[in-house]
């Protein structure tokens, strides 16, 4: 309880946002009232006792869709962010401890891709491949790995000239031991919160494109796709289109406080490890 305390209450508001769409997203088949594509009602109708949300453009119930949208757009952005990590930190880390060649062929190739605008490049690979959820994955954690890869490399270069690395190289370490136990720790705090602003920019970089018609494909839909749907009846003064829009505005600012709190808590960490 004690230590439930000392978070703080944008903190302890973004955790508990995160949790509860979390939740929504695992047990979305037990909790969402009808079924992802039910139709139970007519075009629009709006909030009542049976339908909280009211109903799409084809006659679902939007509290429905919502969940199991809740559930797509969480499981692309994780797998997507987690191969994002995983690519670009390990070639990152590579590069700075390996350099030569191998830094030069890996930085210039990442200068290429982050040449071209991430959109552009997503809208012109996905029009060419089938926009299942594999492909969505890869083409996203791919794009993403290179900003990624640019920090840990960063990262990964102070550190490779510190003492303890130094002295782990001359016991006679491999690249895997000074990668994982020697450089990874120590860049463990910049990586968590980049963490986070990744997951927040792969939950919008999906929306952007299912809301092009390149992300998830009906009848599956995510956040940003239901946008899409309902975005006509903004003109007839319907609503339907900026609950979805709300719910991907609430996930990033609740994920971003989650990590802003992480952050600054191993940075007074670390400070006072230093000051003592």
């Amino acid at each position: 309880m004690a230590n439930v305390k000392r978070i703080p209450i944008p903190a302890l508001i973004g955790i508990i946002l995160t949790v509860l769409f979390l939740i929504a997203a695992i047990f979305a088949p037990w909790i969402a009232p009808y079924g992802n594509g039910q139709i139970v009602g007519d075009v629009w109708e709006p909030m009542s006792a049976q339908y909280w949300l009211g109903t799409d453009n084809l006659g679902r119930d939007l509290l429905s869709r919502m969940i199991y949208g809740a559930r797509i757009t969480i499981f692309i952005a994780v797998l997507a962010t987690a191969l994002s990590f995983t690519l670009g930190a390990t070639l990152g880390f590579c590069a700075a401890v390996l350099g030569g060649w191998f830094d030069t062929l890996m930085s210039r190739a990442v200068d290429l891709l982050m040449a071209i605008p991430t959109l552009i490049f997503a809208l012109v690979v996905l029009s060419v491949l089938p926009s299942t959820l594999v492909t969505l994955i890869l083409v996203m954690g791919i794009l993403d790995s290179t900003r990624v890869y640019r920090l840990s490399r960063a990262i990964a270069v102070d550190i490779e000239v510190m003492d303890f690395v130094e002295a782990a190289k001359l016991r006679g370490e491999g690249m895997r031991w000074i990668i994982f136990r020697e450089i990874l720790p120590n860049a463990l705090s910049p990586l968590i919160s980049e963490l986070g602003l990744r997951f927040i920019y792969a939950i919008l970089f999906l929306s952007a494109l299912s809301f092009l018609g390149l992300g998830v494909q009906p009848p599956d839909a995510d956040w940003g796709g239901m946008v899409k749907e309902n975005k006509d009846g903004i003109v007839f003064g319907i609503g339907a289109a900026l609950i979805p829009a709300a719910a991907i505005a609430m996930l990033a600012i609740s994920v971003n406080l989650v990590a802003d709190w992480v952050l600054n808590r191993t940075s007074d960490l670390k400070g006072g490890r230093g000051n003592g």
